[in-house]
């Protein structure tokens, strides 16, 4: 943290300010911590944030988590990205503890991304967890990155989505999962 936290205190006097003024005294610490809690994703793994919250299930129909908050930092601005997720599976077999696929999603989300690969980390994530018959992931999110630098329009809003398994091969799968999440 303390070699973070230097690194903080340069920049600052990079652009210009007085790391003595008062309101800038302590912010090298606080934004080392913020870092570090926006990063978090690095120290975890999809393993421990399940648990074992896999579970035997006859149950197969699709199964929808919509609406799941999210906030990353993209990997080419360092500037915050956030929005929500849906996320459905057709469980095989296996079902997921509810919360376990919000932490899902936060376990990719805390790390340096572009919202492309977060789709996808989700999907793959959660179809090789349960061995679903197929997984549908679509994010909606606001760029700062796109906000507040460059073209400056803070109306646009990025979709992705990723299809794999019967998300992909059938349109009626498919149809049935974004039809279901639109608002």
């Amino acid at each position: 943290m303390q070699e973070l936290e230097g690194l903080y205190k340069q920049i600052i006097e990079n652009i210009g300010e007085d790391i003595n003024r008062e309101g800038l005294v302590r912010t090298p610490a606080r934004a080392a911590e913020a870092v570090k809690f926006l990063t978090r994703g690095y120290e975890e793994n999809i393993e421990n944030v399940l648990n074992g919250a896999v579970f035997d299930s006859d149950m197969d129909e699709m199964v929808i988590v919509q609406d799941i908050e999210l906030y990353s930092l993209c990997e080419h601005h360092f500037l915050p990205f956030f929005g929500k997720c849906h996320v459905a599976y057709i469980p095989k077999g296996k079902i997921i503890g509810l919360s376990k696929i919000a932490r899902m999603v936060d376990v990719f989300a805390r790390r340096l991304q572009v919202q492309e690969n977060l789709t996808m980390q989700i999907a793959n994530a959660v179809l090789s967890k349960t061995g679903a018959e197929g997984v549908g992931v679509v994010i909606e999110a606001r760029h700062l990155c796109t906000m507040m630098r460059g073209v400056q329009k803070q109306n646009s809003m990025m979709k992705t989505s990723c299809m794999l398994g019967s998300f992909r091969d059938d349109q009626a799968t498919r149809a049935e999962f974004l039809s279901l999440i639109r608002n």
